[in-house]
């Protein structure tokens, strides 16, 4: 049956499978095998044939004919498990020579990393290490030394290294690491990479595992520059990498090389920024300072870091804006080089060609401390005054509205005591529309004041009222005639008496300026003043004074009024009432709360103007009940004055003034 079904169809794998079993249980040896042989050589690219036949000679102990059997197969170069089964058989029987044979053999049908590794592995477990590298060194002659190829070999390198750590060859190790971590870009080696991190971790030295944490991270660096130029922050990070692992090296003894770190930098620097916005070139400028620093500090190359700075200064677009950090570090640079001519000559260029506060500022820093006091007073010249071109055209030089710049020119002439220039350099400076006039009166107050020139003081402060009646201008004059001026050491270290404050002059300029505030309609100017005017009693008035500022503060008081959306809906609000102005407003009204709060000290009791809608529901409820109880009796004591007046809101009180003196009546 099963010939005749093979005569119809003689490529029925699972028909041939079936007849052969029955064969070997009948035991038909011989049958079975004619039946295997017919079946491969009809059928060769069938592996399960091919497993049987070479399983069933096996079984019989018929090694040499199973041999024979692989060596048929391997002739079709089947697939690696038909490889790998041939090989361990040899494996079994002990005959790893012919499995190095196979090993050779299989490697030329399929010369894949994994069959190299697989090979190389079988050379070192039967103890021929010699051999195993001859496999791997045969392997990567095989692949070469280009990108591409040595990106397929990864598995082959990784395999090497682990072999020669395995075998304790450290260093070879780490060599066959290096060559292809130094062929391969980041991206494609990460796992190389990893293993090659964690063999410096375990069998490395510091120093070994230090420049393997630099290594990645110089990888890492270098993808994010290389995505985008204008990352300025990961070029910050990477020239600082190198900059480490130079100055390590010198740390070491070792003749430690630049070039690297230069070249950085200077692929740093040649990202200019695409706008011309100041924004953009924040962080592109701090490379060139980085870079000056590094060649002036570390290198010690001062040729070089001038150049460096040189370039920088052209780079910057100076009609648009300008850097003064720049300017000035390049300035102090030729400081440090002890050449004050080529400072001052930067420092010139700079103010000539992009003036700007902060290099007047460093410029000026820059004389002072060199002591030298008649460039400062040019240099200030320049930054504030006038200068003359032609007969009757003034210009300001830079900026005369820079309330500090002329604050800072009078302490320098104050610190040489040339008071009179200080003088008329305050007068000049409150002359020019300031950005901050206030903080300009205040020290030319103080300095006067400071000099014990109480009369001076006094016509500045009058001046200034002229200008602006704040109520922080009458404040401090008061307090001014009220302090000592004038106190202070000689130049052997005896005490000085001063001049002995005027409480009462202060307390007239405090009411002088009550009235002036008052006049302007400044409810909240004269609070606070009268609060200032208050803490000024405690310490120099007696009872009396003390209980006339406490007469004239005012009052919190709700009110109502319409809304401003134009909704004319009420909105509350809070407002000052101050006694003088209610009593010149509306009399009666003042009489009627004077009389309230004499009731309130006399009585212990009071008026409350603050209800809220619950209470004053509950109320008027009760006062129904009780007008009800008693009608015609309890209803006198209203009648004959005896009784207390009825409270309300204060915002019925205000609108209906004739009521509210009714009430009181009765």
């Amino acid at each position: 049956m099963f010939e005749r079904a093979l005569d119809v169809d003689p490529r029925h794998v699972d028909l041939w499978i079936r007849y052969t079993d029955m064969e070997l249980k009948a035991r038909n040896i011989n049958h079975a095998r004619n039946l295997f042989d017919r079946g491969v050589t009809l059928l060769p690219r069938v592996d399960s044939l091919w497993y049987k036949y070479v399983y069933l000679e096996e079984l019989l102990l018929n090694i040499p004919g199973a041999r024979q059997i692989f060596e048929r197969w391997m002739e079709w170069e089947p697939n690696d498990k038909a490889w790998q089964s041939y090989i361990k058989l040899e494996e079994r029987y002990n005959e790893l020579d012919r499995a190095s044979d196979i090993y050779e053999r299989w490697i030329g049908v399929r010369p894949i990393p994994k069959n190299w590794v697989l090979w190389a592995k079988f050379e070192e477990d039967r103890g021929k290490p010699d051999k195993a590298r001859e496999v791997f060194q045969t392997a990567l002659e095989f692949f070469g030394d280009e990108e591409e190829q040595i990106e397929k070999a990864q598995v082959v390198f990784g395999a090497f290294a682990r072999m020669e750590t395995r075998l304790k060859e450290y260093e070879r190790a780490r060599v066959i690491y290096k060559f292809a971590l130094a062929r391969l870009p980041r991206s494609k080696s990460a796992n190389l990479y990893a293993q090659y991190t964690r063999f410096e971790k375990q069998h490395g030295d510091k120093s070994g595992v230090e420049l393997t944490v630099l290594g990645k991270r110089r990888i890492q660096y270098e993808e994010e520059v290389a995505f985008d130029g204008t990352n300025y922050d990961a070029w910050f990070s990477l020239a600082r990498l190198e900059e480490d692992a130079y100055r390590a090296e010198k740390e070491d003894g070792e003749e430690a090389d630049p070039s690297r770190v230069r070249e950085v930098y200077e692929r740093a620097v040649a990202n200019v920024p695409p706008a011309t916005e100041k924004r953009f070139w924040r962080r592109y400028i701090y490379l060139w300072l980085q870079y000056a620093a590094f060649e002036e500090i570390d290198t010690e190359d001062y040729d070089r870091a001038r150049d460096v700075y040189k370039a920088a200064i052209k780079l910057v677009p100076h009609k648009v804006f300008t850097f003064a950090k720049l300017w000035l570090a390049y300035a102090y640079f030729e400081i440090r080089r002890l050449d004050v001519n080529a400072a001052r000559k930067v420092l010139g260029a700079s103010i000539g060609m992009c003036p700007k506060p902060k290099l007047f500022s460093g410029y000026i820093e820059l004389e002072m401390r060199l002591r030298e006091f008649d460039r400062v007073r040019t240099l200030y010249e320049k930054f504030l005054t006038v200068s003359a071109h032609g007969k009757h055209v003034l210009t300001f030089q830079y900026n005369p509205s820079l309330s500090s710049a002329w604050i800072q020119w009078t302490q320098v002439e104050g610190a040489v005591e040339d008071f009179e220039r200080v003088r008329a350099i305050f007068e000049l400076a409150v002359q020019q529309d300031l950005d901050m006039p206030e903080i300009v009166w205040k020290a030319y107050i103080d300095f006067e004041a400071g000099e014990g020139e109480r009369e001076r003081a006094r016509h500045l402060y009058e001046r200034l009222l002229e200008r602006t009646a704040h109520y922080k201008v009458f404040v401090s004059y008061a307090l001014m005639e009220a302090s000592e001026l004038g106190a202070g050491e000689d130049e052997d270290g005896n005490e000085i008496a001063g001049e002995a404050g005027d409480p009462e002059r202060a307390r007239a300029i405090f009411e002088r300026g009550y009235k002036v505030l008052r006049s302007r309609g400044e409810k909240e100017d004269r609070a606070l003043l009268l609060d200032a005017w208050g803490k000024f009693e405690d310490e120099h008035g007696d009872d009396a004074d003390r209980a006339r500022v406490a007469e004239l503060r005012p009052q919190t008081r709700q009110k109502w009024r319409k809304a401003e959306d134009g909704s004319n809906e009420l909105e509350m609000y809070w407002d000052l009432v101050f006694p003088d102005d209610e009593k010149e407003a509306n009399p009666s009204a003042h009489a009627f709360f004077q009389a309230a709060q004499q009731w309130k000290k006399a009585t212990g009791a009071g008026l409350n103007y603050e209800m809220d809608s619950d209470d004053s529901d509950s109320d008027s409820d009760s006062d129904d009940d009780s007008a009800d109880d008693n009608e015609g009796g309890a209803g006198e004591d209203g009648a004959d004055g005896s009784g207390a007046p009825k409270s309300g809101s204060e915002e019925q009180m205000d609108e209906d003034q004739g009521s509210r003196m009714e009430t009181l009546g009765r």
